[in-house]
């Protein structure tokens, strides 16, 4: 196994967005072979998976408020926050490694996390659920992978010192819901940093990122780990899929499952995203969501827009009703109705 230094220009990368397209390049298009592992951190950000729909798991309110970023990545898996008291592993495999590790095999990948970790103090740690690492009963790592031809990678976090209490409001409580897509699964969670030797206790997150990744590679220095350092021509890449893919609205908040069809208007009262599916001229499928108005009072009007034609005439009575009710502003009805039958009017 060799370590995937990810800074660039010698300074460490905390943009989420960046950070979780860097496995996708890695698998996609560079494909070192074997077994290469790296560690990250980002900056405040909920990620979701590629099969969640994001009304139904994120705060938009307390993400605007916080500024915290919203990332999709490209395997499935539940939502999470992460911040910078937050470690972010990946273990990237192209080819065979010949090392044992095999796709979907999580306790593979998990062990060497493990094993540093118990040398760094934590006792009671396993994996429950497949993919949940622990300690007792309380879960610090949610792991996942996504595969493509012989590549593929796993990994998941490592909470040092998470703001538990941010991670509880930027997510919303598991409720039922009409959505499509994976729920994901509130579990009791931990931080590490209670359960680690004295000396691992007052750390900055870039200490414990380099005392776990010695403890992992069993060196003293990390100049001593076999490394491939990301280059210029790497960075190229990673920002061209950024632009083309990750880094857009469209791939992050509108690729919702069974919904087709997305657009941000921005509104005075906020940002309000509009994704739904049409099919013989009638909305099928109806999701809005942001920070104009509450969950609920969007899925009022896009319940209420669910079987209408997809025409101005049919769309402007239910969001002028909308205004009545003080939802949106009587200026927001015309660019709404806009998005909302853009390609009919077309």
């Amino acid at each position: 196994m060799f370590l995937i230094d990810t800074n660039r220009n010698g300074q460490a990368v905390t943009d989420a967005v960046v950070n979780q397209s860097i496995d996708n390049y890695l698998v996609n298009d560079l494909k070192l072979p074997g077994h290469g592992f790296m560690m990250y951190v980002n900056q405040p950000a909920v990620i979701v998976g590629i099969n969640q729909n994001v009304a139904a798991e994120v705060d938009f309110h307390y993400l605007a408020d916080q500024n915290v970023q919203l990332v999709r990545r490209t395997s499935g898996g539940g939502a999470v926050y992460h911040d910078e008291r937050n470690l972010i592993f990946e273990h990237i495999v192209n080819g065979d490694p010949q090392d044992g590790s095999v796709f979907g095999d999580y306790a593979i990948f998990a062990d060497p996390i493990l094993k540093a970790l118990e040398a760094m103090g934590v006792s009671d740690l396993g994996i429950r659920q497949k993919s949940n690492l622990v300690v007792g009963e309380k879960k610090f790592s949610g792991m996942t992978m996504f595969k493509n031809g012989e590549g593929y990678a796993a990994g998941g976090t490592i909470m040092y010192d998470l703001n538990v209490d941010a991670a509880h409001h930027a997510l919303l409580p598991v409720t039922k819901h009409t959505h499509r897509g994976v729920v994901s699964n509130r579990v009791a969670i931990t931080n590490l940093r209670q359960y680690l030797a004295p000396a691992y206790r007052n750390l900055t997150i870039q200490e414990f990122k380099t005392a776990l990744l010695c403890h992992i590679f069993k060196v003293d220095r990390l100049d001593q780990i076999e490394t491939y350092h990301l280059t210029d021509r790497d960075w190229t890449v990673i920002d061209q899929r950024l632009a083309e893919k990750y880094r857009t609205d469209a791939w992050n908040y509108g690729a919702n499952p069974g919904l087709r069809e997305y657009h941000r208007c921005q509104l005075a009262s906020g940002d309000l995203h509009v994704n739904f599916t049409r099919q013989a001229g009638q909305y099928r499928r109806v999701a809005l969501f942001g920070t104009v108005g509450t969950p609920a009072e969007l899925a009022m009007i896009a319940e209420q827009l669910m079987g209408q034609p997809a025409t101005i005439a049919a769309v402007t009575p239910v969001l002028s009703a909308a205004v009545e009710r003080g939802v949106l502003a009587a200026s927001d009805v015309a660019i709404v109705a806009s998005v909302l039958t853009k390609e009919e009017n077309e």
